[in-house]
């Protein structure tokens, strides 16, 4: 992924920043417990994709 991209997206919802997780290929939000998909180099960022993180899942 790019790493220029990275640095300018945010969060749509909250508009924080965003951990990049390679191994799972996702973006998480800290804050909103969210986890956007990396379909083919190309972030999804959308509420209705993102995957809630689990309680006991450390981010």
């Amino acid at each position: 992924m790019d790493t220029k991209l990275l640095d300018i997206l945010v969060c749509p919802l909250c508009k924080g920043p965003l951990l990049h997780k390679k191994p799972r290929a996702e973006l998480i939000c800290k804050p909103c417990r969210l986890a956007y998909p990396i379909k083919d180099d190309i972030p999804v960022m959308l509420e209705d994709e993102a995957r809630k993180l689990p309680p006991e899942e450390e981010v």
